[in-house]
């Protein structure tokens, strides 16, 4: 017989693979070198990260104040660590460790765990490749960090210990940026993320504040990842990367980047190009043309890709565009021949000034009709007159305003009628 008092179940589920990965990178004991330990401490600092990754990647996360809760099912001791209780794993601990990893630098912190798992298991560093998203956040995040002075007290070599101080990292700032997951209404930060060429494994992740643009940041990120890594690898990354200032910060690496065409000689390379100056790439339907350029001061390998299966498909949306816009370009012509004008000056200047609109389009013949308008005038009784009063004629005018905008005059509401009117009162015409 037994009872059911010498039976004890706790749960483990998935969670007894990722505490296997995390033992073996040696974040518990990577973490704990970093950051240190508390004299009497429960548990150390290395296994509340563990605990808080465990908690992340279970099926029901819980936040911080409710650790103890979602521990209280979970076998502790087994997955992170003989003597570790849910208790231990309060807000206050958690809390704490938080503090030191800020303290310490996150990005330091990440990056001797990514290293060690680069050794581990062997993954190459020859190319890697740089870029950042942003995480909106709910709050008003008005408040800012003080900044805080530590004593770090340290052994010499006499056995007497010395203080150092240090001052803590500043803060980053929530606040309103570019928004890549689509709210700009709320306030946000932003991480930029190396990973590794070789299985896309994260590397370096540094966080900044939300409003950061990238084009300012990556060719730092790139210099300190490389000093950091100490491994010559190639930088690859978006047309963020493509900046005068980072391509001079950068020039002792090796980088890969899109040319954006709004670099006014990237746009007028690829116009230029002729169709013999591509060369047939091994890759099937595709070709190339590589030139050298100079671009802030560093002599570069410009390579033009071509495709002609994105060819194709843009020559079908241009055809589809060029149609759509010959519609629309018909549609305007028919209402313009059909208005009247004072004179063919002012027809042509009308045509002139619509057929700037014409992106596919130009008018080649143009035929002006003259004709005199039949204006007819009506007397009280309802019969028309070939001898208008000065009376009609004002009354004619009424609705005509002068506009001055920007320095430039113009008459509004001058119809056709009106200025054929003006025609015969020339000495007084507007």
């Amino acid at each position: 017989m037994f009872s059911t008092k010498d039976l004890e179940l706790k749960k483990i589920d998935h969670l007894g693979i990722v505490a296997g990965i995390v033992d073996s990178i040696g974040i518990v004991e990577i973490i704990n070198n970093l950051v240190g330990s508390e004299p009497g401490e429960k548990v150390s600092a290395g296994q509340v990260v563990k605990a808080m990754i465990l908690n992340g990647l279970s099926m029901m996360s819980q936040p911080l104040y409710m650790f103890p809760k979602f521990f209280e099912l979970i076998a502790c001791e087994h997955l992170i660590g003989v003597g570790v209780k849910a208790e231990y794993l309060n807000d206050d601990k958690l809390g704490r460790v938080l503090d030191k990893l800020f303290i310490k630098g996150l990005d330091t912190v990440f990056l001797a765990v990514s290293l060690n798992a680069v050794e581990i298991y062997q993954i190459s560093l020859s190319s890697s490749h740089l870029d950042s998203t942003s995480f909106h956040v709910h709050g008003e995040y008005e408040n800012s960090l003080p900044s805080v002075i530590f004593e770090d007290s340290k052994e010499s070599g006499s056995l007497e210990k010395e203080n150092e101080e240090s001052q803590s990292p500043q803060a980053i700032k929530l606040t309103y940026g570019y928004s890549r997951d689509h709210r700009p209404d709320l306030k946000q930060f932003i991480t930029q993320l190396v990973c590794s060429g070789d299985g896309d494994i994260p590397i370096y992740i540094k966080a900044v504040s939300g409003n950061e643009v990238d084009s300012k940041k990556f060719g730092e990120i790139a210099v300190e990842y490389q000093k950091r890594i100490q491994v010559d690898s190639l930088i690859v990354a978006d047309s963020a990367l493509y900046t005068e200032s980072n391509i001079k910060l950068m020039s002792s690496l090796k980088w890969l980047t899109r040319v954006p065409l709004t670099i006014k000689s990237a746009k007028n390379l690829v116009m230029s190009l002729a169709e013999s100056e591509f060369v047939k790439s091994e890759k099937a339907g595709y070709s190339y043309a590589e030139k050298k350029i100079t671009y802030g001061d560093i002599e570069q390998r410009w390579l033009i890709v071509q495709s002609q299966d994105r060819k194709k498909s843009d020559l079908k949306k241009l055809s589809k565009r060029i149609e759509k816009a010959l519609t629309n370009t018909q549609s305007k012509l028919k209402n313009l021949s059909q208005e009247k004008f004072a004179c063919a000056a002012d027809a042509r200047k009308e045509l002139t000034k619509i057929s700037k609109e014409f992106k596919y389009h130009q008018v080649e013949n143009i035929e002006v009709i003259e004709k005199s308008p039949k204006i007819k005038e009506e007397n009280q009784l309802g019969k028309a007159i070939n001898n208008p009063t000065m009376r009609w004629i004002f009354q004619c005018f009424q609705s005509v305003h002068l506009v001055t905008f920007q320095g430039k005059r113009e008459f509004y509401n001058l119809t056709s009628e009106m200025k054929y009117i003006l025609l015969f009162l020339q000495q007084f015409s507007f």
